[in-house]
């Protein structure tokens, strides 16, 4: 058994620090695609290393690979950090070799930063399962180029029983985007009672029934809302601080739940006044194992 094998089905067996060093111990023996990638994929989901991944990485990539792991790996650390036009470049060499759904996500996730929303959707569209997070995001980029009829035909056929299903919150928000008010609330109300009440979305909620002329219920979950808030600031303040929750903690809790409060307490205002709560859309990376010679997702070992 080579030392590789030895370090995966350490690691397969949650002896890290024996898997760890066979890991390492592969490198020294020999600094090749397999090694280097598989160490670095250790270092960054395991330890946190993220310049020290890179470099192996880096080293990997210039060993000309004929696998897409490295690349792969090398463009989600690089899409992470935000390093856009560098996380597209490797990942465009990732899909040259192999397509796989997460590079197709994760360089879509960087087009999307570099403002570059036709290839996003494409690639999202390319990535995504029916009615997950990635045909969400599809969505939303196709909202963003003004196709709203294409957009809304794709968000009417997403459902709740489909298995990576995105969320109703979601849902509801691209409706409010698509301002198809009544399907809006639909969603919402379908949340109400599963979904952690936060600003971000609950003002959009607020905002939706406005332009639907909802007065009353608009009201009465604003004042639902703002009691709740109270409500934890009180449960909060009534708290004994400890070592692992100091009084800075306790402080910057209750501010944040001040702040929140007082963003309910002045939403309908504003809405009166033309306010329209963003949407606050976040991309997601994905990510996968991308360890040479895994049996669990039945990896082989690397091979020229």
């Amino acid at each position: 058994m080579s030392k590789n094998q030895r370090a995966i089905e350490c690691y397969e067996n949650n002896e890290y620090d024996a898997a760890l060093a066979l890991f390492r111990a592969a490198l020294s023996e020999s600094r090749n695609v397999q090694s280097l990638t598989n160490l670095a994929w250790i270092y960054y989901h395991e330890e946190g290393n993220v310049e020290g991944a890179m470099k192996l990485l880096q080293e990997a990539l210039n060993l000309n690979p004929a696998s897409h792991f490295p690349y792969s790996l090398l463009g989600e650390i690089l899409v992470r950090e935000e390093r856009w036009a560098e996380g597209a470049a490797v990942l465009l060499r990732s899909i040259a070799i192999e397509t796989s759904k997460e590079a197709c996500n994760n360089l879509a996730v960087a087009k999307y930063h570099l403002g570059e929303w036709d290839q996003a959707a494409a690639l999202f569209l390319q990535s995504a399962e029916p009615s997950d997070y990635a045909m969400y995001s599809h969505i939303y980029c196709l909202i963003k180029m003004g196709r709203m009829n294409e957009a809304k035909h794709m968000l009417h056929a997403f459902s709740e029983q489909d298995e990576h299903f995105a969320g109703e919150v979601h849902v509801a928000e691209l409706y409010v985007e698509l301002q198809c008010f009544s399907e809006a609330v639909h969603w919402f109300k379908k949340s109400w009672n599963t979904y952690y009440k936060s600003p971000d979305w609950v003002c959009r909620y607020i905002y939706a029934l406005v332009q639907m002329n909802a007065m009353q219920a608009a009201i009465e979950i604003t004042e639902q809302c703002i009691q709740l808030k109270q409500d934890d600031i009180e449960e909060e303040q009534a708290e004994l601080c400890e070592e692992e929750w100091t009084e800075s903690d306790q402080a910057v809790y209750l501010k944040q739940l001040e702040t929140e409060k007082q963003e309910y307490t002045h939403i309908l205002a504003k809405i009166s006044e033309g306010y329209v709560p963003p949407l606050d859309f976040m991309t997601s990376v994905n990510s996968v194992c991308y360890l040479f010679g895994c049996s669990r997702h039945g990896h082989s070992e690397y091979k020229d």
